[in-house]
């Protein structure tokens, strides 16, 4: 029964304690053996372990036995009902009640922000999870957004209070500003230590509502996530929200209109565990037969199918007649009635784009290598493109830098693919002959003896401030600024102001026209076009003098004069000489008419000069590498 059922999530910044966090609940309901148990137990990639962060959603089920004699009692009130039961959300249970709970352990970071609102839509309530020494941070607020907007329960925590530095009634008053609570409603915890964590697992089965029974007259299953295995097909991780699903059933994907078969369903734990069905409110996995992730995407509604029925698509029956569609998407008969999907999500859109390249033997090994990455990251996305310094390649989107740093390193060492990627760039867009580019709201939190530093560095990217708030100990700073400016080094240099203490976070607004201009870089009179950008026509004289200047260190010496110039249209705006090799002709001269080695020396000239007309440098493959790797 789905009264019994908590679903549940951790959201917070990232390293605010979250994994460890899970980490506990996993040890408390004995989920997993103590001999077994090591840290970030739910991060199952070796790069999550080695950067300390999760990237992958992982749901996991666990079992709690809520006891009112121990730590983690549960009161309706603080008054125990006279049979040895007690209440919650209206319903009575026993002395020592068996509860399910869900948990999905998300990421922290703003790059992985599309899985964490996958998770959301799966659970009922949220941990807000806080760092006691770092108070509020700017991710905190933007996962707290995401959750107000799914309509889910918060239940704010405290973390790492077992450390000296730890402020946490300051932390809590924070919250409970941001939250508009009583202060009385935050929770202490150490994750680390385990202390309070017993009773946080019992306000999370006192605040969080069960699921609601299922309404509907036929099963529904949201797929928030998927993975393909190798001998089983593809296996997607659903939300149950109506009826059931059985062990043999055949199942229908509603968007992509395919048809399949649970061929094993169950729960996850640490490792899927089959059962025979799983029902409304219950978060699971269905084994199907399908051979390709993209036939059972993230946010598809599943539902059964009987042998008797037929499904038609274009919104007809068999030998019915239509019917209406819902929220735009065509609706089916099933089940005897109109089958109503779920809501589902909307597309993941990539901002960042970086050019991907291997060894021309290699192409067809990392074109099956992104095709295989994009089955578990559905945000990415890649199209063919070719360049006269690389070869052939792939032009890649991703959701920012960091993530842009994990594709790179799992096609590196899941793999073995030895590759460059290029200098990573946003998508510019072009209206009747004028520029736009992508803006960005950027949010940053800091200790107020900062902000004039911060200041100073936004408006030196074009940001337009918007807002600055005071929160207990710290400063709300709103800007807006062009994404460009955001995505290189911006990061670092605010930490580097703040000696650490400030945080952003990021979300794109749109499109907005600019004043930007294409810088050309041109070697001995040959453009080289795999140099060319786009750049904000006031900064495009540092940035070309600053380019040019590093193609003359690394650009190798002719046997004759070479210029190296950044041109916008026709006007150069910054050139250098790189100056000739001079070959001794004279050396096998030894004394004598002096007319001679003139003679030499002027035939030397004149053919550095009929080279530099007709001759082209010839630019290798490490210079590119040296100026465009990223």
């Amino acid at each position: 029964m789905t009264e019994n059922i908590r679903n549940f999530c951790i959201i917070s910044h990232i390293d605010h304690g979250k994994s460890t966090l899970a980490d506990r609940f996993l040890e408390l309901t004995k989920t997993v053996e103590k001999r077994k148990m090591h840290d970030q137990i739910l991060d199952s990639m070796d790069l999550e372990r080695e950067k300390g962060i999760t990237i992958k959603l992982q749901p996991v089920r666990m079992l709690w036995h809520a006891d009112v004699n121990n730590e983690s009692r549960i009161r309706n009130n603080g008054v125990k009902d006279s049979d040895s039961s007690f209440v919650i959300h209206n319903s009575k249970f026993s002395n020592s009640e068996l509860f399910i709970l869900n948990l999905i352990d998300t990421p922290g970071h703003v790059d992985f922000s599309y899985e964490v609102s996958r998770s959301l839509a799966a659970v009922e309530g949220a941990i807000l999870l806080v760092d006691a020494t770092q108070g509020v941070q700017a991710q905190t607020l933007a996962n707290l957004e995401l959750a107000r907007h799914s309509g889910l329960t918060i239940i704010p925590v405290v973390n790492k209070i077992d450390l000296p530095e730890a402020n946490p009634d300051e932390v809590a008053l924070e919250i409970s500003e941001i939250l508009n609570v009583p202060i009385e409603d935050v929770l202490f915890v150490s994750a680390k230590t385990g202390e309070g964590v017993n009773g946080l697992i019992g306000e999370v089965i006192k605040r969080i509502p069960p699921p609601r029974p299922g309404t509907h007259p036929y099963p529904r299953a949201l797929v928030f996530d998927s993975f393909y295995d190798d001998y089983r097909g593809v296996v997607v991780y659903v939300r149950v929200f109506d009826g059931k699903i059985k062990r043999g059933d055949k199942i229908f994907f509603f968007q992509q209109n395919k048809q399949s078969c649970a061929s094993e369903v169950g729960t996850v734990e640490l490792g899927l565990k089959a059962q025979e069905e799983i029902g409304a409110g219950e978060i699971g996995y269905i084994v199907t037969a399908l051979k390709d992730v993209s036939e059972a995407r993230v946010g598809e509604t599943v539902t059964t199918l009987n042998n008797e029925e037929r499904i038609k698509n274009n919104g007809k029956i068999h030998n019915g007649p239509p019917i209406p569609s819902y929220a735009g998407l065509p609706s089916f008969a099933i089940h005897g009635s109109t089958f109503v999907p779920l809501p589902g999500y909307g597309e993941p859109n990539p901002f960042v784009f970086a050019e991907l390249y291997t060894s021309g033997k290699e192409y067809g090994r990392l074109r099956e290598a992104l095709f295989k990455l994009k089955l578990s990251d559905s945000s990415i996305t890649f199209v063919p493109t070719t360049s006269s310094a690389f070869g052939f390649g792939f032009k890649c989107g991703f959701l920012g830098l960091l993530h842009l740093e994990v594709v790179k390193e799992r096609l590196e060492r899941e793999h073995n693919l030895d590759l460059i990627v290029t200098t990573p760039t946003v998508d510019y867009k072009v209206k009747e002959g004028r520029y736009e580019e992508p803006w960005a709201k950027v949010e940053l939190i800091l200790p107020q003896k900062y902000l004039g530093r911060v200041i100073e560095l936004m408006e030196s990217r074009r940001g337009l401030q918007r807002n600055i708030k005071h929160l207990e100990t710290k400063i709300l700073v709103e800007y807006e600024m062009p994404l460009s400016e955001v995505i290189i080094d911006f990061y670092d240099q605010v930490k580097s102001l703040t000696q650490g203490y400030g945080s952003l976070n990021y979300e794109i607004i749109g499109y907005r026209e600019s004043d930007l201009v294409q810088l050309d870089f041109l070697i001995a009179g040959e453009k080289i076009e795999a140099f060319s950008r786009l750049v904000y026509r006031p900064s495009s004289q540092s940035i070309a003098k600053n380019m040019v200047g590093r193609m003359k260190q690394v650009i190798p010496r002719q046997a004759f004069e070479v210029k190296i110039q950044a041109t916008i249209g026709t006007r150069i705006v910054a050139s250098e000489r790189l100056a000739p090799f001079r070959k001794d002709v004279t050396e096998k001269l030894y004394g004598g008419d002096v007319t001679r080695k003139k003679k030499l020396l002027e035939k030397q000239k004149k053919g550095k000069k009929k080279m530099a007309q007709i001759g082209k440098v010839s630019v290798p493959t490490d210079v590119f590498i040296k100026l465009l790797r990223y």
